[in-house]
């Protein structure tokens, strides 16, 4: 088990934010989670669980314990795999392909743990991962105590869990287990992805050719955090009611959106941000990411602080311009 005090977290953040914590935790096998949730009862202090950091802006030092997940492995069995926590998501997805197992092409390439996927719901091209999570393991910080929560007790919903909610640093994830199929039936009708299938010539495409065409339009539209720090997609993209996207339709006729139901349309967050002149603004040393609107970039050297005011800025004139409220997707410490 890893046990590191006054710990810098700018390793564990993909905006790149220098941010310390008192303590540091990282457990590698069940045991070892348990152990951590004996320390964090007996600390009485507060505490954080965190995957890969893809979805957090820290904006200060973090006066307590930050815990992550180290897992490792992969089982499988029949369409069930069972993966380790601290398992790199993209890995993940790439090692289903290689097994012959699919309906996970369409997240390819979202960076962070497979614990993360769990807690956040993550979902790109008209899929979510609550589609194929079967449950999820999980040691209980109260009592010690491994339990197994099936999928569709964690009131998955639009980058929502249970996790995030009434869950939130009740669980450590030790594992999760999917429910993938030997056949693949590709997730076409989202986004590009067509376009991008015929411009390569493509009518009918494997599996590895579907999640090379993810990757290729993810790659052209997301920065390298590596190079220019972010946490990809940085707002939800809003449900409106029908008569809130008719109305807005009439104004704006080219405005794209996306059926929920009979109520409710979903309208791009990133399409309003550009509508507002965000894309490619800067605002100090936090800025909009030019070829993406809904994605918030550490310039250099920027500061938590700076990236919630850029935040609140371009909130601020959405909600001024459209009357549409835009929440983050990111987990704001």
């Amino acid at each position: 088990m890893r046990d590191e005090r006054e710990y810098s977290l700018k390793q564990h953040n993909t905006f790149g934010i220098d941010a310390k914590c008192n303590r540091y935790l990282e457990y590698a096998d069940v045991e070892e989670a348990r152990r951590v949730a004996a320390i964090l009862r007996e600390a009485h202090e507060p505490y954080l669980v965190i995957g890969g950091g893809s979805n957090l802006l820290l904006t200060r030092d973090f006066e307590g314990m930050v815990v992550r997940s180290a897992m490792q492995g992969m089982t499988v069995d029949g369409e069930r795999v069972r993966c380790g926590s601290g398992m790199e998501w993209d890995a993940v997805v790439e090692q289903f392909i290689a097994h012959g197992l699919y309906g996970a092409e369409n997240l390819s390439l979202i960076p962070g743990d497979v614990g993360a996927c769990a807690v956040q719901n993550i979902g790109a091209y008209g899929v979510e991962a609550k589609d194929i999570i079967e449950s999820v393991s999980a040691v209980e910080i109260a009592t010690g105590e491994l339990v197994q929560l099936a999928g569709e007790t964690c009131g998955y919903g639009y980058r929502q869990s249970r996790f995030k909610q009434e869950w939130c640093g009740r669980f450590l994830i030790t594992e999760v287990t999917f429910r993938l199929s030997r056949e693949f039936r590709p997730h076409l009708d989202y986004g590009n992805i067509r376009a991008e299938l015929e411009r390569q010539g493509i009518s009918q495409p494997t599996a590895r050719q579907l999640r090379d065409v993810i990757i290729a339009i993810r790659e052209a539209k997301l920065p390298d955090w590596h190079v220019l720090g972010n946490a990809g997609s940085f707002f939800m993209n809003p449900v409106v009611s029908r008569a809130k996207y008719e109305e807005l339709a009439a104004q704006y006729p080219q405005m794209p959106h996306y059926y929920v139901d009979e109520e409710h349309e979903k309208i791009p967050a990133g399409w309003m941000i550009e509508q507002c002149g965000w894309k490619g603004r800067p605002l100090g040393r936090a800025g909009v990411y030019e070829k993406q609107a809904l994605i918030l970039v550490n310039r250099g050297g920027a500061t938590g602080a700076e990236i919630v005011a850029l935040c609140e800025a371009i909130r601020n004139d959405v909600q001024q311009k459209f009357g549409i409220d835009i929440r983050p997707e990111v987990n704001i410490i």
